[in-house]
């Protein structure tokens, strides 16, 4: 089976920076599109940043020009860059990536999440 663990979670003032890291682990062959999710207290899970296979990037309106999503596909690794951080940034931050596995049989899987909680 195919795990994702997300980390790098903390509390941080408002104007700080995280990164956070999605490392996955079993058994892949190879990790498709990736995407970080995040649910603020009492909200709905929102879509913060995407990345493809070959680096192409999307992002949230409300996280453009602060937040970057990187991958190091030889470690099985996806990363958030999280820049210039503001209260409303607060929230479980989620991995979630499309993976192939050995088998060659695809889905989608989640990571637990990591909290991620901004001062003002």
């Amino acid at each position: 089976q195919v795990q994702l663990v997300e980390s790098g979670g903390g509390l941080v003032q408002a104007g700080g920076s995280l990164r956070l890291s999605c490392t996955a682990s079993g058994s892949i062959f190879r990790i498709n599109g990736v995407c970080w999710y995040r649910q603020a207290p009492g909200g709905q899970r929102e879509l913060v940043a995407t990345i493809t296979s070959g680096g192409i990037t999307t992002y949230g309106d409300s996280v453009k020009g602060r937040f970057t999503i990187s991958r190091d596909s030889a470690k099985n690794m996806v990363y958030l860059q999280m820049n210039s951080l503001k209260p409303e940034d607060t929230g479980v931050y989620y991995c979630n990536a499309e993976v192939t596995r050995t088998s060659l049989s695809t889905q989608q899987y989640w990571g637990q999440g990591t909290q991620v909680t901004v001062s003002s």
